[in-house]
């Protein structure tokens, strides 16, 4: 039996990775800051460690011993204070690295988003060879992209570090982005930017967990790999399937991209300005990442990792249908 750490243990993501580690047979112990999350944790068969990114001792302890950390912890918000984001997903990142070198955790796995790559240009078929773009749009492609970097400076300096980068995590037990989906759909519709015709990358939550523990495995130290579900489907589409898992219906709301980017801005800069409360309706991140087509290849995990992605589109679909 193997011990190995996790951050982001309470999450979509992160219960998913915990019942396949507990499945393989190994220790679990996983950082949990809020008695909610302990209890989630504790439910799934791992071992909770009281703390947060910034709780560098808590995690030392729960640390030492382990094979492996996996990083899945982050602040997924679209828009808010930078510094304040920046010190959940840059500096926690690196919190998390130094606390396991220092007790001299092997391999880190950490958890990075093709968002990394939002910079105003077209996001098709992109590969790793790409580089990371000099300034981001949004709050979370740049913090995350500046994470990054962090995980490539400190590779190879008594840790070896491997990013995995899933493009729309999604399937049962999503808290994050369906809930808003339907959320909008009940609303009064929900907006296909551009009509949704174009393609998108997708990555069901267990596939993501899959091309983890590959990475663990065999990921090459100091390498990112893009995990998804392939083929890419429309967002129309696919955004209407997972609607009518629950019920939803879409509707046939379309706004024009062109429209899109200039109310994005439009309330950018009105939030900006007048300090308004919460998050504007539309930003630009979102029209770049679901107005138009973002599709990645995972040819260099299916290569170097032996990766799969064994849960298709319509299995994932099945097991989320509500009666």
């Amino acid at each position: 039996m193997a011990k190995v750490f996790v951050t982001g243990g309470s999450g979509f993501l992160g219960r998913e990775l915990i019942k396949a580690l507990v499945a393989r047979g190994d220790e679990v112990f996983a950082l949990a800051r809020s008695a909610d999350a302990v209890r989630t944790v504790a439910s799934l068969g791992a071992k909770a460690v009281n703390g947060d990114l910034s709780s560098k001792s808590d995690m030392k302890i729960g640390m030492a011993g382990s094979v492996c950390v996996f990083h899945c912890a982050a602040d997924v918000a679209q828009w808010g204070d930078v510094k304040a984001i920046a010190k959940i997903n840059v500096e926690g990142t690196r919190n998390v690295i130094e606390c396991a070198r220092d007790v001299g955790v092997p391999r880190v796995i950490h958890v990075s988003t093709e968002a990394v790559m939002v910079d105003g240009t077209p996001l098709v078929q992109m590969d790793e060879t790409r580089p990371l773009p000099e300034r981001n749009i949004g709050v979370y492609s740049t913090t995350k992209a500046a994470a990054e970097r962090v995980v490539r400076a400190m590779n190879g300096h008594g840790i070896e570090c491997v990013i995995v980068r899933p493009r729309f995590i999604w399937g049962k037990g999503d808290t994050t982005v369906l809930p808003a989906m339907v959320r909008a759909a009940k609303a009064g519709g929900f907006p296909f930017i551009g009509g949704g015709e174009h393609l998108t990358s997708t990555c069901h939550v267990r596939n993501v967990v899959e091309g983890m523990l590959l990475a663990q495995a065999k990921g090459r130290p100091g390498e990112a790999y893009f995990l998804t579900d392939d083929p890419a489907v429309t967002v129309r589409g696919f955004v209407s399937d997972l609607l009518a898992t629950q019920n939803v219906d879409p509707g046939n709301r379309i706004v024009p991209l062109w429209l899109a980017f200039v109310l994005s801005n439009i309330m950018e800069s009105a939030w900006k300005l007048l300090y308004l409360p919460g998050a504007p309706p539309l930003t630009r991140m979102v029209v770049e990442l679901f107005g138009r087509e973002v599709t990645v290849s995972d040819a260099k995990a299916r290569r170097e990792l032996g990766y799969r992605g064994t849960v298709s589109h319509a299995a994932g679909l099945a097991e989320m249908r509500q009666p």
